[in-house]
């Protein structure tokens, strides 16, 4: 069995999922825009929770968010299910694809064989779709990967009840209905007051744009503190996170630009297209401070590429940042 479902490529694996799902539904939503009307920009920075024994670093929001903003927001009806049973869930799986239903998974991406050696490590916040089986291989449209790609039983079971932090537990969901007309005026003015909302106003020191201000005091210090190799490592960890799990830090920067600018046309207000400009820029700086990091990790770290260098970068997006969601909440208040 095999949906007629179109594979589209993206950057980030939920709001990819959540476009395609939607597109293929007949909703023509960007993945920028899917991820602005989901409120899937965020910070936080978790030390007491690890991945790899490696202090938790997150620039999304919580899994499985944006798709359930973005539902909830445009009136489209989404229904999702755990298992505890491995068997069951994958029957459960089966029995949609016969019924001609296209399936997202969330799933621990190391047991998935189609990813490159490099990036398979005990991740379980990885967001797929399903839309075929053939004989015992599932067929899956990845939106990281340019191409569909083939998974068997035994894999994809293993991927959708990985252990581990996080764990999936078989979680998977369906769009089951979709408004005649939609306008997105609305949801767009939501989804960037939430934004705003918590990277400016969550009380917490760890969280939002006070939490790269403490990333930053942290980091300086991560040298002193547990030693330089131990430093590199957190540094690597850091950078993983920003850059490779979940598009990360610069990337999500210029995804919710790209956001901004089409909230600018459908919203017809130019002041968005400028401070989309200026979260491009923002984006810039955190590529700069990955680029640092890799150098350390690598060992190629100049004189100038100090920890209290790298510090200074965060400091700066974190100032800058706090004037663009200051200034979009004003536009979204005035506009309500």
């Amino acid at each position: 069995m095999k949906i007629d479902f179109r594979h589209r490529q993206s950057a980030h694996c939920e709001s990819g999922v959540s476009s395609n799902l939607l597109f293929h539904h007949g909703v023509n939503i960007s993945e920028a825009l899917a991820f602005g009307i989901g409120a899937g920009l965020f910070f936080a920075y978790l030390p007491f929770i690890k991945i790899n024994d490696l202090p938790l670093t997150t620039f999304r929001c919580e899994v499985g968010g944006i798709l359930k903003r973005v539902c909830r927001k445009l009136g489209v009806g989404l229904h999702s299910r755990k298992f505890r049973n491995p068997d069951e869930g994958m029957d459960a799986l089966d029995r949609l694809l016969e019924s001609g239903i296209a399936v997202g998974c969330r799933t621990g991406a190391y047991w998935l064989p189609y990813f490159p050696s490099a990036y398979r490590f005990h991740f379980n916040m990885h967001n797929l779709i399903v839309y075929g089986k053939e004989g015992d291989d599932y067929l899956i449209s990845d939106p990281v990967f340019p191409e569909p790609q083939v998974c068997s039983a035994k894999n994809l079971m293993k991927a959708r009840f990985a252990k581990g932090a996080l764990a999936p537990k078989g979680t998977m969901y369906y769009l089951t209905r979709i408004p005649g007309e939609i306008d997105l005026g609305r949801p767009i003015r939501k989804g960037i007051k939430k934004v705003c909302s918590r990277m400016l106003k969550t009380p917490l020191p760890i969280v939002g744009v006070r939490g790269i201000r403490f990333l930053a005091g942290r980091l300086e210090k991560w040298p002193e503190r547990v030693g330089k190799p131990k430093a590199t490592l957190y540094l690597g960890q850091l950078v993983r996170m920003q850059e490779e799990l979940g598009t990360g830090g610069a990337g999500f920067r210029f995804m919710y630009a790209a956001f901004l600018q089409e909230a600018a046309s459908i919203l017809n207000d130019n002041r968005l297209n400028d401070l989309s400009r200026e979260m491009t820029q923002v984006g810039d700086g955190w590529r700069k401070f990955a680029f640092i990091g890799a150098r350390h990790c690598k060992g190629r770290a100049t004189e100038t590429d100090s920890f209290g260098a790298m510090a200074e970068i965060l400091r700066d997006c974190a100032e800058k940042e706090t004037a663009i969601y200051s200034e979009l909440l004003a536009i979204v208040k005035n506009s309500d």
